[in-house]
């Protein structure tokens, strides 16, 4: 009797032990499962609601399997830096990221004198969309002028009249304008604005020219009240077949695309970045972001992290050079 005893209760120690294992490793994985979703993550962007924030929103909306929730906030301010610094003196935990035109990091650095962030701080994670510049022309310019050699030929003509308008002082859009005026030998006058301001002043005659993301412009070209000359795209762009692009036009020293894409800082943990890169990745596949892009005028586009990485690094050579030739002067 007495070892049949100690045999149930030893069976019994022992399966009491098991039970105690399997509720352990039940709790270890769903610990594990919670803690690679995070709970609340922030992306923020650089500029009052308009395009980036539609867009940043578009994407979270499809990350549901990263975070539980993700809050859009837009940091606006010395042309999109504060956001940038912001992001810089998050944790590095995966919780914060940019989403942020590329020129943050490629063109900024050779602009302003000083930054409070350099591009190693940070951990480019993925390239979500691009978009080529548009140049257009309004009422100013004559009926008769439909291509970039005519508008070209005009500015030389007319020299008072050669204006451009842009969304700011130091930033793509300026330098395409800089660069075109060298290259066609005129000069070609840049006149910034805030916003698309320079849209509505194009259509009034108070400027002869645009050069602006083409959705900013798309529907008034579409509509006939503006006309597209070229845009900056290795290829047209799908939203305008018919108009060439600055290679084709004849000048391939001005082809430019602005890609939007997402950065953590820098100290992100590998782990946490290939995640997120994953799961920005599978938003960019789904149909509600496809439409979304086609609606803003953006194409989707996306690369490895590490060819990201490299594409800053080239990027930032070629606007070096860029600012350097215009004869551009660093400013605070």
């Amino acid at each position: 009797m007495a070892t049949r005893l100690m045999v149930r209760r030893r069976d019994l120690l022992e399966a009491s032990a098991a039970a105690v294992g399997i509720a352990f490793s039940a709790v270890s994985v769903s610990t594990v499962i919670a803690q690679s979703r995070t709970k609340t993550t922030y992306i923020i962007t650089g500029f009052t609601p308009g395009l980036l924030d539609g867009l940043a929103r578009l994407v979270a909306a499809q990350m549901k399997d990263y975070a539980e929730t993700i809050v859009v906030e837009t940091r606006p301010g010395a042309a999109g830096r504060l956001a940038v610094q912001a992001v810089r003196a998050a944790d590095a935990d995966g919780s914060v990221m940019l989403l942020a035109p590329l020129g943050f990091m490629t063109l900024y650095p050779h602009v302003y004198k000083t930054l409070k962030y350099e591009p190693q701080d940070f951990t480019p994670v993925s390239i979500v969309a691009s978009s080529p510049t548009l140049v257009t022309v309004g009422p100013k310019v004559p009926g008769d002028v439909r291509t970039l050699a005519d508008f070209v030929a005009w500015c030389r003509v007319n020299p008072t009249e050669a204006t451009y308008g842009t969304a700011g002082v130091g930033n793509t859009l300026h330098f395409i304008g800089a660069m075109l005026g060298r290259s066609a030998g005129f000069a070609f006058l840049h006149v910034p604005y805030q916003g698309n301001a320079a849209i509505q002043d194009l259509l009034k005659g108070e400027i002869a020219s645009a050069i602006m993301p083409i959705g900013s412009s798309l529907g008034l070209v579409q509509s006939g009240q503006l006309r597209a000359l070229a845009t900056t795209g290795p290829r047209r762009s799908s939203f305008l077949p018919d108009v060439p692009t600055m290679a084709e036009a004849g000048y391939p020293s001005l082809e430019d695309l602005t890609r939007y894409g997402f950065f953590v800082p820098a100290k992100t943990p590998a782990e946490t970045v290939e995640r997120l890169s994953r799961a920005i990745l599978e938003a960019l596949r789904t149909n509600e972001v496809k439409s979304g892009m086609a609606g803003m005028s953006l194409e989707i586009e996306s690369i490895s992290t590490t060819a990201f990485a490299q594409l800053i690094g080239s990027e930032s050579e070629r606007w070096k050079a860029i600012v350097q030739a215009t004869g551009f002067t660093p400013t605070d």
